[in-house]
């Protein structure tokens, strides 16, 4: 029977990804159709892609499939024909990376989930398939110069730090699920205005745009592929390119840069830096934006409490990391922009 899932650690296969001597190209697409039996659906993909090489994170539910990937390119022509073969992925858009050092994923993950992205909506009258109308680079440039637009970025408030389109407005949220009903009421005094929304690959605005719809928004718009289509198609056709900063991602990049302007901080110094890492004390794991003069001196950690904790003998760290649930403070960090480590429960072991 063949293994549907990896059985080898973390660390070894992060350092056989990095020894590779071929490129690998980072893709992400999305996909809503109807999965009849999500779990069989998900270990016939796994058979496929891990005969291919491929790495990646995949979500599958009843709803579809939401996937970031990484193809060895030499597998890319056996890749594209089984995507071909695959009748739900007929004109699929898939969204190749910016940015790409062909380091993004070093592990094959595919999960079953209730939703392909996490919404918290419990309404059997929302349509997500009545969705706001498209927006290509070039509908989008030009649709931004009118004055009386609203750009709203649907991205967690750490992606908006590092980057995001000029004038956009911000939903300060750690989740997706928290910011439609955000969204919702702080947009209600301008709903008869043209709304464009947006987001990384294009899954959370094209369900947001829905949302706004189904609560009465009339004149709603979202960037088809999100900033990743819209700065590779402005740029392969010479349009001016409206995204300012870095754009995060969820893989081991942390960020592919767009333009050159770094408009965030780091969370330590207070100097412009606009890179994204996580805290070296494996109990904190806590993402932060670190300059590099501070990532030296604060041995890659979030605070002089996690530099004491990371040089511990690593008998006593895994000790500290016992019972600890990162959960979604993998990814959190104060709206304030203070930083707050998890000592409130490293200090209680």
């Amino acid at each position: 029977m063949a293994v549907l899932h990896n059985r080898i650690s973390h660390k070894e296969l992060r350092e056989k990804m990095l020894n590779e001597t071929f490129r690998r190209i980072t893709i992400s697409f999305y996909k809503y159709f109807s999965v009849s039996d999500p779990q069989a659906y998900r270990d016939d993909l796994y058979k496929a892609f891990k005969e291919l090489d491929i790495f990646g994170r995949i979500y599958i539910a009843a709803e579809g499939i939401n996937a970031q990937i990484s193809v060895p390119e030499f597998n890319m022509t056996a890749f594209e024909s089984f995507m071909d073969a695959q009748p739900e992925f007929v004109n699929l858009r898939k969204n190749i990376a910016v940015d790409d050092d062909g380091k993004s994923f070093f592990v094959l993950k595919i999960k079953v989930r209730d939703k392909i992205v996490a919404d918290g909506l419990d309404d059997a009258s929302f349509d997500a398939a009545k969705t706001g109308i498209y927006l290509n680079a070039k509908a989008y440039n030009e649709l931004t110069e009118k004055e009386d637009v609203v750009i709203v970025d649907m991205r967690n408030h750490y992606e908006y730090e590092v980057g995001h389109f000029e004038n956009a407005i911000e939903i300060p949220s750690d989740t997706f699920r928290e910011q439609l009903p955000m969204a919702v009421n702080m947009l209600q005094d301008q709903k008869d205005k043209p709304i464009i929304m947006y987001c990384t690959g294009g899954i959370r605005c094209e369900k947001a745009s829905a949302y706004m719809l189904h609560n009465g928004f009339k004149n709603v718009y979202h960037v088809e592929g999100g900033i990743i289509h819209y700065t590779r198609t402005a740029k392969s056709q010479d349009l001016p390119v409206k995204f300012i900063g870095k754009n995060f991602v969820f893989d081991e990049r942390l960020g592919e840069r767009i333009s050159e302007e770094i408009i965030a901080k780091c969370h330590q110094c207070g100097q412009p830096a606009d890179t994204h890492t996580n805290c070296k004390n494996e109990a904190c794991h806590l993402l932060f934006i670190q300059c590099a003069a501070c990532a030296d001196e604060m041995n890659g950690c979030c605070s002089s409490e996690c530099k004491d904790v990371l040089a511990l003998p690593e008998e006593v760290q895994a000790e500290i990391r016992k019972g600890i649930d990162k959960g979604q403070m993998i990814f959190n960090k104060s709206r304030e922009g203070k930083l707050r480590p998890r000592l409130d429960r490293i200090n209680q072991i």
